[in-house]
């Protein structure tokens, strides 16, 4: 199945940059703040935990949130900042090296990308202790194996910030629990059953790349073939558009599949790694699409003799001897998706 030339003209001409260009008025809203408007609850779901691209990406749009539209809650999905302790660093510095704290957590917060997106967090509240912003977790307290129970208790954690605190919330997770699917629930579908047109979901996708593994160029029925042909790179497309041509409007509300790699994925069977089970604006509000990736950056551990204990004692033991690295072993737990 091709693509139809009036899609790739139609994305062409609506996709945005997420930032406008300098040159725009100061008083227009940016293409992320149209398509949030003034829903409760954004999700940021990435195809691929472990690129570099998308992470940056997840970064730059919860930055947008925070600092333009006054959302003051992050949930990571994934792991629980209280157990590492980086809910009280982001909100008072305590335990002063995120990284250490990163040392156990889940593999795909492990990457420097992660750990840029949490010393972001506790600079933007030393700049502003008077409105601060909180990180909290989604880590779907329920065996694996129940799926359906883990998709509620996903949805439940990012709507706890919200219902005690009144914030708006930044929900930064995987493609596979964000994105509105039927007839299986998801987390994002639990949310749009709650809040309506209070939820958005944004669907952070790409085209190729390695991570490391190869990834090639999608199939043809897959969205990113039409988003790729198109030829932007790092644009927010809004889905919703209230009468697009006959054409844009197949494209937008036809069965469709998006790409979904995770720890599991094999590049032998690259097609096989999708997310199916509805329309393309079925599952977002918008996407924001990345030509090409590469693999995200692990967490590098602090040298030795830089920690204030090895610092102390260097004067008695002289300088320190370089170690080989070591790598953590393959994470295991319920969330293995993106």
């Amino acid at each position: 199945m091709d693509v139809e030339p009036e899609v790739v003209r139609w994305i062409d001409r609506h996709a945005r940059p997420l930032v406008p260009d300098t040159g725009a008025s100061s008083q227009a809203p940016g293409p992320l703040a149209a398509v949030v408007g003034d829903a409760r609850v954004v999700a940021v779901g990435v195809a691929c935990r472990e690129t570099r691209e998308l992470s940056e990406a997840a970064h730059r749009v919860v930055r947008l949130l925070v600092e333009e539209l006054g959302f003051r809650t992050v949930v990571l999905e994934g792991d629980d900042p209280a157990r590492l302790g980086l809910d009280a660093y982001v909100a008072t510095g305590a335990g002063g090296d995120p990284r250490a704290a990163l040392a156990g957590a889940r593999a795909f917060w492990r990457t420097e990308e992660v750990l840029a997106a949490i010393r972001w967090l506790r600079e933007h509240n030393t700049r502003n202790p008077a409105d601060p912003v909180r990180l909290a977790g989604s880590v779907g307290r329920v065996p694996a194996a129940d799926r359906a129970a883990l998709e509620r208790s996903l949805a439940e954690d990012a709507l706890g910030p919200r219902e005690r605190a009144g914030d708006r919330v930044a929900y930064w997770g995987g493609l596979a629990h964000t994105a509105v699917t039927s007839p299986a629930r998801t987390a994002g579908g639990h949310l749009r059953d709650r809040l309506g047109t209070g939820f958005v979901s944004l669907g952070l996708t790409f085209h190729h790349g390695a991570i490391p593994a190869h990834v090639p160029a999608p199939p043809p029925d897959f969205a990113e073939a039409a988003l790729g042909a198109a030829g932007r790179d790092g644009c927010l497309l809004d889905l919703r558009p209230v009468a697009p041509p006959p054409a844009v409007r197949r494209w937008l509300d036809a069965p469709t599949s998006v790409r979904l790699i995770g720890p599991d994925y094999d590049p032998r069977a690259a097609a096989d790694h999708r997310l199916s089970g509805g329309s393309l604006r079925g599952m977002f509000d918008a996407v924001l699409f990345t030509r090409e990736v590469g693999p995200a950056r692990p967490r590098r551990p602090r040298p030795r003799g830089q920690g204030p204990r090895d610092r102390r004692l260097q004067h008695l033991t002289g300088p320190p001897r370089s170690l080989p690295r070591l790598l953590h072993p393959r994470e295991q737990g319920p969330l293995r998706g993106p």
